[in-house]
């Protein structure tokens, strides 16, 4: 994908020149980012994609700020706010005017707030533009487009690379450096990563994902995300816990998916609440990844109980104050079905990845035993390197846990992505 992108970039010179796009490993149905969106496709492991990542791509970009970034808030819920392109030069306003919305006000003068559903609108257009060129002049070695479809404001993307199948959920976003003013009385607080990670990396910068509150305005309003600071975190947790965090979620996804009402991003923001509040030498036991997959278990039934559940970075959000009482109860009772029977729910949810991974195999034999080349290849065995370049970029991804990884694309070569991982470059 990353090819397509570097191609969107030079398709009408909306994109920022020198970009910085954020690779995380799991699609946004994983809970990866803060965005529970209604019009999600449902995807499987195994039947649809193999394996899967979130792309963060700056529509915008404001980094040349040192003082705390103030946003326009005075028209949406906690964590979400609008965007006024006046904080950006005439250019820019000029280039993105037709992705806004536009408020005139009573002394005469034009306010053009910068609008989630229509840059996604606009991010869709200019990829179904790309690929389709792709696709009248098919080269050598490119990934086959399995799939494209706009899940509201996701764009996601299955391409076939090799025997493999790579879920890209490509999420248009502004991107910031430095803190946003209405989480700086956070930074006052005591945490658990102060002193294994310096305050810089935590506060690098903070992105608006196009995803609205519950009552909020979906063509103005977008969600504060913390996702960069996040991976930093992860920095600091233990392998013991993050098991237990990676076990609790794939209970939960099979569980809980019907109402929507919890998804995978609860539960890490209460695994980070967990580590400010237990004590270091606690969580750092090797041995207790059972004691803390039942802890997180009583501490999410905690949150559906009394129906509150703080962001971790703006702790005056509630993130589960829009449910219901109904939907609370009703996750409250599964929850305590599982935590009555964790090893039996967690025996289920492992069956459940073996199949997926068994069904993968067998379509990844399928097609090892036919000859039949893709519209996308020229006949050539290009199965191979495909193959590997689908296999580095989840070893890039799996063994640098708890690291920053970006990609940077040169619009006048696309054919070569540049990754770094931290600060080191590849």
């Amino acid at each position: 994908f990353l090819s397509f992108a570097g191609m969107v970039q030079k398709l009408d010179q909306k994109l920022p020149v020198a970009n910085e796009y954020l690779l995380l490993s799991g699609g946004v149905r994983e809970g990866v980012v803060d965005i529970d969106l209604d019009e999600l496709n449902v995807y499987a492991r195994g039947t649809d994609y193999d394996m899967d990542f979130t792309l963060l791509v700056p529509a915008l970009k404001l980094h040349d700020r040192n003082q705390p970034v103030t946003l326009d808030m005075r028209h949406s819920a906690l964590c979400h706010s609008w965007l006024s392109l006046r904080l950006f030069d005439e250019g820019t306003i000029s280039k993105w005017k037709d992705c806004c919305t536009i408020v005139d006000h009573i002394n005469g003068s034009t306010n053009y707030f910068f609008s989630p559903t229509k840059v996604a609108d606009w991010f869709y257009d200019s990829i179904s533009i790309v690929l389709s060129e792709i696709q009248k002049k098919p080269q050598r070695g490119m990934p086959k487009v399995e799939k494209v479809e706009k899940n509201g404001t996701i764009i996601s993307i299955i391409l076939g690379v090799g025997s493999s199948r790579m879920l890209y959920d490509i999420v248009p976003v502004v991107s910031f450096k430095g803190w946003p003013a209405v989480a700086q009385s956070w930074l006052m607080e005591n945490h658990f990563w102060d002193g294994k990670i310096t305050e810089e990396e935590v506060i690098s910068g903070f992105y608006l994902v196009p995803a609205c509150s519950y009552k909020g305005k979906k063509d103005n309003e977008w969600r504060l995300s913390f996702a960069r600071s996040e991976v930093q975190l992860k920095k600091c947790i233990s392998s013991s816990l993050m098991q237990a965090y990676q076990a609790c979620k794939a209970i939960i996804i099979k569980l809980l998916s019907r109402p929507k009402a919890i998804s995978p991003y609860h539960l890490r923001s209460m695994m980070l609440w967990a580590c400010d509040r237990l004590p270091a030498s606690y969580l750092a036991q090797e041995d207790y990844a059972a004691h803390f997959l039942l802890g997180l278990i009583d501490d999410l039934q905690h949150c559906l109980v009394n129906k509150m559940c703080p962001n971790y970075f703006i702790p005056q959000c509630n993130m589960l104050e829009h449910l219901s009482e109904e939907t609370v109860m009703l996750h409250a009772r599964k929850l305590s079905s599982v935590r009555s029977d964790p090893a039996e729910h967690l025996r289920t949810a492992i069956e459940h990845v073996k199949a997926a991974n068994r069904l993968t195999l067998e379509l990844q034999r399928r097609g090892s035993t036919t000859s039949i080349p893709s519209p996308q290849s020229d006949g050539g065995d290009t199965n191979q390197p495909d193959d590997r370049l689908a296999k580095k970029l989840q070893q890039l991804v799996t063994e640098n846990p708890g690291k920053s990884i970006s990609v940077f694309i040169n619009p006048d070569d696309v054919t070569r992505p540049h990754f770094r991982i931290d600060d080191k470059f590849f």
